[in-house]
């Protein structure tokens, strides 16, 4: 080998070397704080608390773990919060608000940075979303939603639990009407409860069990439709949304595409700014933590449903995501509008 060469090569594995060794050495001594965007109690809540009791043991350093409340304008707060002014080093990651994954394609105002901008950890479940009413609503069945209307609460515009229901309305002819502003999935669930609103615009069964597990165990919680690519295991009779709308040429891509968006129900990011080499550190202690027989025997007994995918199938989703075919993304924005084209 020529010397030149060999000396080239050297420094290369050097520095490689060295740049993983700083990423081993960086969390020691340091905090984490993972973000959520909504409030206290809700399902996102749960989760990401489970996640920190068990996150600290699989990054070499073993840092502290802090969860932060972010809730705000259907999880746009906390994405911009984590792009924008949160450190880039690692020592700041956000569990992502689903519904930015149509708010983005679709061209809905208020978000600061691309969802293709951020380092994706990984995703915690591809579980499909429910819309479910509380047994005192006159709405039993997705017929009944289609003959009357049905009150429904949400976070915020950019919220899936906002913008599922329009969808649905536009597509397949429902009366959901939605009242936004609510901080997070428990305040949503006293909203029922106390009879301010007849249900939740959209969660998935996992977090319904894991927030209202009494309620769900005596059936006071009634789901009327789920989207996702596949139905929930403990709901196979109740109507997918795919399914309401196959084989129609207009109406089947746009369910396709937000079908594949709700997949992505839980995803972890990293802001823009974290060098790749603390990235893949991140990526594999995710993948060690949603692993870990003590952190799935945690979420079994909070009833918090775990169906991983990696950083990199995260980022590919992301990716596709963002590149889905302009026509599907105007037919999915009039259906967000309430039209269908």
């Amino acid at each position: 080998m020529h010397p030149w060469l060999a000396a080239t090569l050297g420094a290369v594995i050097s520095s490689t070397v060295a740049g993983s060794a700083l990423a081993q050495d960086f969390y020691a001594g340091k905090t984490i704080t993972l973000s959520t965007h909504t409030g206290p109690g809700g399902g996102y809540d749960t989760l990401i608390r489970l996640f920190s009791r068990h996150l600290s043991k699989h990054v070499p350093g073993a840092p502290n773990v802090l969860v932060v409340n972010q809730p705000g304008a259907g999880g746009l707060t906390a994405f911009n919060h984590a792009g924008k002014v949160a450190p880039q080093d690692g020592t700041f990651l956000t569990l992502v608000g689903q519904g930015l994954m149509v708010h983005e394609p679709t061209g809905q105002p208020g978000m600061q940075l691309s969802l293709a901008a951020f380092k994706w950890l990984g995703n915690f479940s591809q579980a499909p979303n429910v819309t479910a009413v509380w047994s005192t609503s006159k709405a039993k069945t997705l017929a009944d939603a289609q003959r009357m209307e049905v009150v429904l609460g949400s976070t915020g515009a950019g919220s899936p639990d906002a913008q599922i229901p329009a969808v649905y309305n536009a597509l397949i002819g429902t009366k959901f009407k939605v009242v936004y502003g609510y901080d997070g999935g428990g305040a949503l669930n006293l909203a029922m409860e106390r009879g301010e609103i007849e249900g939740r615009g959209t969660n998935t069964w996992g977090s319904y069990k894991a927030t209202l597990p009494k309620a769900v165990a005596e059936g006071k919680l009634v789901p009327l439709i789920q989207i996702g690519l596949k139905t929930d295991r403990d709901l196979p009779n109740t109507p997918l949304f795919l399914d309401t709308v196959k084989g129609d040429a207009v109406k089947e891509p746009v369910a396709r595409f937000l079908s594949l968006t709700t997949a992505i129900s839980r995803p972890l990011a990293a802001p823009p700014g974290v060098p790749d080499e603390r990235v893949a550190l991140l990526r594999k202690a995710f993948d060690e933590t949603v692993r870990d027989p003590e952190f799935l025997a945690e979420a079994v007994k909070l009833s918090v449903d775990i169906d991983p995918m990696t950083g990199a199938e995260m980022q590919e989703a992301v990716k596709q995501i963002l590149a889905t075919p302009k026509d599907v993304i105007v037919r999915t924005q009039a259906a967000l509008e309430g039209k269908v084209r």
